[in-house]
């Protein structure tokens, strides 16, 4: 059995997560404590952080507290913190834990030690020191992803993992939104498929979005993939990418972001690539950059991933840019 086997994807604990922290307790509103609807007031502020963006900041607030930190902390603290990691961690993981310890504090309306200069300075001083380029995952290109299709075998689990690849690459998914499909959010086209993103990071109050994925042009459509999985799987409603377990046997739960991580480092790896350099980010980041390319315009590529930054979306397209008439090549 491999190490990729082993770390099966389809780990019932990698499912759903569940995380219990001081961060989900109801909130201490002492200025409204008498007001009509507190309850809900704290209902609200609860559900006004995306579940992952909450998973993070509650795994981020729990290392600060299992050095010695507390909320509310003190600058000093906060600095002594970020110094002793200074070595430990890398500058986005402390960029990562400073931004939840102030969350943490505005939250609940304690003074919030990271606006202090002692604790800026610090960071400045790590950027400064230690500042290096953010290790990024490789994009899973167009190319590639087709070698990692012909590697795959046959199977209920294959079926699953070539509509989960294709998907999450053709509509330029998050790991989240890739999981979060439901049966329901599919509408079939003459042209192909329309996703329906019922929230996102980019759609943090769940107005919804609309994502189209025309039928493909190779044999490896992502409409027919996601279709053979559907028919295959007897799924009829709630979750579609969900767990397979050895024997073949579908799980009632949907698959967690982790997982999706793992079914493309162990499809990549099947395939002969190095798997260490890729996750789930890389079939959204292989799209942006697949699509520069093959010179599809940045509003267009912007319209299928639905980026907030303009300047993410700029780094993908730049890679994907490198030799388009490139000065060297056309002296050499």
């Amino acid at each position: 059995m491999s190490d990729f086997e082993a770390h099966t994807p389809d780990n019932i604990h990698l499912s759903k997560p569940t995380l219990t922290h001081a961060w989900d307790k109801p909130l201490n509103l002492q200025l409204i404590a008498n007001s009509v609807g507190t309850g809900r007031v704290d209902d609200f502020i609860r559900n006004s952080t995306a579940p992952n963006t909450k998973r993070a900041y509650t795994s981020d607030l729990a290392h600060f507290e299992r050095w010695g930190g507390s909320v509310p902390a003190s600058a000093e603290v906060v600095a002594s913190y970020l110094a002793v990691h200074a070595d430990v961690l890398s500058v986005a993981t402390l960029v990562r834990r400073l931004a939840s310890i102030s969350k943490a504090h505005e939250t609940k309306a304690f003074p919030n030690p990271t606006r202090f200069e002692l604790v800026r300075a610090t960071m400045r001083g790590i950027k400064r020191t230690r500042g290096r380029t953010q290790r990024e995952a490789r994009p899973l290109l167009r190319d590639d992803l087709l070698l990692v299709l012909d590697a795959m075998g046959v199977g209920l689990k294959a079926t699953r993992d070539r509509a989960l690849l294709l998907i999450g690459f053709a509509g330029g998914l998050r790991r989240s939104e890739l999981v979060g499909l439901d049966v329901g959010d599919i509408e079939h086209m003459r042209q192909g498929i329309v996703l329906h993103i019922r929230r996102s990071k980019s759609d943090q109050e769940g107005q919804g979005q609309k994502i189209g994925i025309p039928y493909g042009r190779t044999r490896w459509c992502p409409v027919t993939a996601l279709d053979a999985w559907i028919i295959a799987s007897g799924i009829t409603q709630g979750a579609v990418f969900r767990p397979v377990d050895r024997h073949g046997r579908i799980n009632d739960t949907r698959l967690s972001g982790e997982a999706v991580a793992l079914v493309v480092r162990e499809r990549v790896a099947a395939a002969g690539f190095e798997p260490a350099q890729y996750s789930g980010h890389s079939l959204r980041a292989g799209l942006a950059t697949s699509a520069a390319q093959a010179g599809v315009p940045t509003w267009s590529i912007k319209a299928q991933t639905r980026h907030a930054s303009e300047a993410m979306l700029a780094r993908y397209i730049r890679s994907g840019e490198l030799f388009t008439d490139n000065a060297a090549g056309a002296v050499l």
